[in-house]
């Protein structure tokens, strides 16, 4: 329900600045607006910088964030735009394979903030994009942020984003080869 607090994870912190991209969809321009302005804000707090990117629909988000993590160098991505529920069933498409698409990278190893918004209206949609409110585009920041830190926690320090081995790296029945250190 709206106006219910919840917890917040303390913002992480890095020892090396992290860079995001960020993707939005803005169809409708005043949400997407208020989402980039708190995505931004959480990216800065962090020291972090960023890149954004707009692309014409929710669908499409999940692939620029595809071509993005294998055409170039960034720590993490946050996805956003909005879907208001309309006459048709193209809602239910939007909403689900958008979702979808974004958890299968997120699974594949790439740090993903997910602020596409699937609301009834436009007010519902405005609350949470503003970032005196709700900030949805600034917990999708954190969100990333998060997904970053615990990448580096755990994958130590490597080329490419997420878990994704180097480029001069493979691997074969859970045995790590690399380049020859003879």
């Amino acid at each position: 329900m709206a106006g219910q607090s919840h917890y917040t994870l303390p913002r992480p912190e890095f020892d090396r600045p992290v860079k995001l991209l960020i993707v939005v969809a803005p169809y409708y321009r005043d949400i997407a607006d208020g989402m980039l302005e708190g995505a931004r804000a959480e990216i800065e707090a962090c020291g972090g910088t960023h890149e954004t990117v707009e692309v014409p629909g929710a669908l499409e988000v999940p692939t620029a964030i595809g071509i993005a993590d294998r055409q170039s160098n960034f720590d993490g991505y946050v996805a956003l735009g909005c879907v208001i529920r309309g006459e048709t069933t193209h809602y239910d498409t939007v909403c689900n394979d958008s979702s979808r698409a974004l958890q299968l990278l997120g699974l594949q190893g790439l740090c993903i903030g997910n602020g596409i918004l699937t609301v009834e209206n436009h007010q519902q949609a405005a609350v949470r994009a503003d970032p005196a409110d709700q900030n949805k585009g600034g917990g999708a920041a954190a969100a990333a942020l998060h997904l970053i830190a615990l990448a580096r926690k755990w994958g130590g320090q490597r080329k490419g984003v997420g878990f994704r081995p180097a480029s001069d790296e493979y691997q074969i029945a859970g045995q790590t080869k690399g380049p020859s250190t003879a």
